[in-house]
């Protein structure tokens, strides 16, 4: 909130002049009933208290047919009068045919004129009058309410689309329509019509199945917590499964290649080659080639062969690695209560999102409505032009565009603050991705603060500090804010180049040329390597910041250093974690899913009985395998900063002791062992 408040004041004071503070402002100009409520084309709220228009809460377009206009793609906006109504209408009925209706039955004009824009005691004008002056439609249709808006009666009756049982009308001015035609000027909301029948559905599987969700989540956080727990006694054997599996995998390329070489080698075609068949653009031609199955199992041989010579070479280090797993393991089992924090970081984003999107909208619906010139046509020199309402009939616009009309377009301004407002949102959007970070950041700190607090007791678990986690934490805010504050900043400045670039790609996507997309695929790749690059530089300067309390700037680069000391160990480090961490989310969100898939296709009667006749049962499916999937994140996420914080206190215990009674090594027996190290009293021992 501090920073927020402090770019907008810098702001103010070097870039522009403004009386009121930009944040103050948008919260007293700013109105959200703005996006809630529908609004008519003389920019008035349907359904607001206090207004003439408190009893009409629903948008009516006088002519949807023109909705397919040119200009609604431009201009974002139906190109028709619209008003606020009570109901939509319910029958078919033309201006014309209440013209002659009315003298026998003023009900109909009653019923009519509810849909105009000025109130008539008669219908004594021209239509040609009424369309130019825009008081009433030319024809009313039956309509249903969706989204506070009238929009078509759609239904199908033996296969073909009608509008209130009919397949043609007459639209007011003489012409006759079918249905088709009014679908396809409402395409976009039919879309959305379909969307809500299925929305319908998908809420009615919810309402049969959230305690079966529920069920599934937290099993999925037992689950998480178990493989967490185990690891210190699996981690060694799920690494070796799967790298004995890749070898044996590479070892039966090897041999169908050599089977495949050898039948084509038998051939009368075996004298085939690349030159020979030339370029295919059918790739398996090139798979009837006995040269193509020689050149995949040379490429499979030598990286067999490679992965062999690793785990010969790195085995070692491979064994540090494994016995840095089972250390966090063995960490977070002391210090249960890190595995809480994830929430208390949910809760701090939502706090972040929720101010930002608040923010956001306030400056949004912050000024006057802004009225344009709209042409229904889609020719007009005067279109997208401001216009005032009152009296824009007589104006020289109109004349010189017949059929033109002045329209609501959007909210704004011309005043100085109104004119920056585009940059009150990006500065709103850099603070945004500036707190995010800073959450993460303070997180990422505290439980390093923590897992080191294990890692430096000499006697574990004697002389682990009480409260770990809450001392790390307050010990965070107390003395690292600022440091965190400029590693998030850091981190804030290159995410917003890379949304800015994203941006620029969406908006200039049909003109570019090939050495643009070219250097654009450039630039999105660069930031993106620089953006991984500091996230990792940052986590391991966090660690150092709870180890010593230095500054960021200093832990960074004592971080970095410790780190190319130890170049191989990190990266044969980095890959057995995120091996171990990517196969227990699989195998999380994998088990929770299968036993939901049965559960809701109801494959388990015998055993427990589920939900009957779901509409779609891969809605609480999906819903159960992310839910599984972000949960076991979380867990997995702490794990991740407790096996980084020990590897870098591991990596400083090896540097700066050497085992006598002064300095001590402060690692586990089992690293010990692994590093053929000993401490002093041990050896007297």
């Amino acid at each position: 909130m501090k920073s927020l408040i402090f770019i907008f004041r810098v702001l103010q004071g070097h870039m522009i002049r403004i009386s009121e503070d930009p944040l103050s402002t948008a919260w007293v100009n700013g109105d959200p009933r703005r996006v809630a409520y529908p609004t008519d084309s003389q920019g008035y709220f349907c359904g607001q208290k206090g207004t003439p228009n408190e009893n009409k809460s629903i948008l009516f377009y006088f002519n949807l047919l023109t909705c397919t206009s040119p200009s609604v793609v431009v201009n974002l906006q139906c190109p028709t009068t619209q008003i606020c109504v009570s109901k939509c209408p319910e029958r078919f009925l033309t201006y014309m045919e209440i013209q002659f209706k009315y003298k026998n039955d003023s009900e109909y004009w009653t019923y009519y004129s509810q849909f105009c824009r000025t109130t008539f005691l008669k219908p004594a004008e021209t239509l040609s009058q009424v369309l130019l002056d825009n008081d009433c439609p030319s024809a009313i249709y039956p309509s249903k309410p969706f989204l506070q808006r009238c929009f078509p009666d759609f239904s199908t009756k033996n296969g073909t689309l009608t509008v209130g049982n009919k397949t043609v009308f007459d639209d007011g001015s003489g012409k006759t329509r079918n249905a088709a035609e009014l679908r396809r000027a409402a395409n976009g909301i039919n879309k959305a019509l379909d969307a809500r029948a299925i929305g319908v559905k998908v809420f009615e599987d919810y309402a049969m199945t959230w305690y079966w969700i529920l069920i599934g989540l937290t099993i999925a956080m037992f689950l998480s917590w178990m493989f967490v727990m185990l690891l210190r006694f699996t981690a060694g054997l799920l690494f070796w499964i799967f790298t004995f599996g890749v070898i044996g995998i590479i070892a039966y390329g090897i041999w169908r290649c050599y089977l495949e070489y050898s039948r084509l080698q038998e051939q009368p075609s075996s004298r085939l080659n690349a030159y020979t068949i030339g370029i295919q653009t059918d790739i398996s031609m090139y798979f009837r080639l006995k040269q193509t199955w020689f050149a995949l199992m040379i490429i499979l041989c030598l990286l067999e062969l490679f992965i062999i010579l690793m785990l010969i070479f790195l085995r070692n280090r491979i064994r540090i690695s494994i016995a840095l797993l089972k250390e966090g393991s063995k960490a977070i089992g002391y210090l249960p209560s890190t595995l809480i924090y994830p929430a208390l970081t949910f809760f701090f984003l939502s706090v972040c999102i929720s101010y930002w999107a608040v923010v956001a909208l306030y400056l949004a619906t912050s000024g006057a409505p802004i009225y344009k010139v709209i042409a229904p046509q889609g020719h007009c020199e005067h279109e997208n032009k401001t216009c005032d309402p009152v009296g824009f009939n007589t104006t020289e616009i109109a004349k010189a565009c017949p059929g033109a009309q002045c329209h609501f377009a959007f909210y704004g301004g011309k005043s100085l603050y109104h004119q920056y407002i585009t940059t009150f949102q990006l500065l709103n959007l850099f603070v945004f991705l500036w707190l995010i970070n800073f959450v993460i950041a303070l997180g990422q700190c505290a439980l390093a603060g923590a897992f080191a607090s294990y890692y430096w007791a000499l006697k574990k678990p004697d002389d682990i500090p009480p409260y770990p986690l809450f001392t790390a934490f307050g010990r965070a805010i107390r003395y690292h804010t600022g440091s965190l504050a400029f590693g998030s900043l850091i981190l804030a400045i290159i995410q917003m180049f890379r949304l800015i670039l994203e941006y620029l790609d969406k908006r200039l996507q049909e003109a570019q040329s090939n050495i643009s997309k070219f250097l654009k695929c450039c630039l999105r790749c660069c930031f993106w390597c620089l953006e991984k690059a500091v996230k990792f530089l940052n986590r391991n300067a966090y660690v150092m910041m709870a180890i010593y309390g230095k500054n960021f700037c200093k832990s960074a680069r004592d971080a970095f250093n410790l780190l190319m000391r130890n170049i191989l160990k990190i990266a044969v480090m980095d890959r057995v974690t995120d091996f171990v961490l990517i196969l227990g989310k699989i195998l999380v969100a994998g088990c929770i899913g299968v036993l939901a898939f049965l559960l809701f296709t109801e494959r388990l009667p015998v055993i427990i009985e589920g939900p009957t006749s779901l509409n779609y049962y891969w809605v609480p499916l999906l819903t159960v395998i992310i839910g599984s999937y972000i949960i076991a994140h979380g867990f997995f996420s702490v794990y991740a900063m407790c096996i980084e914080t020990i590897f870098i206190c591991f990596l400083e215990d090896l540097e700066r002791n050497d085992g006598s009674a002064e300095k001590p090594y402060y690692m586990s027996q089992s690293l010990m062992k692994i590093m053929n190290k000993r401490n002093a009293e041990t050896k007297k021992q």
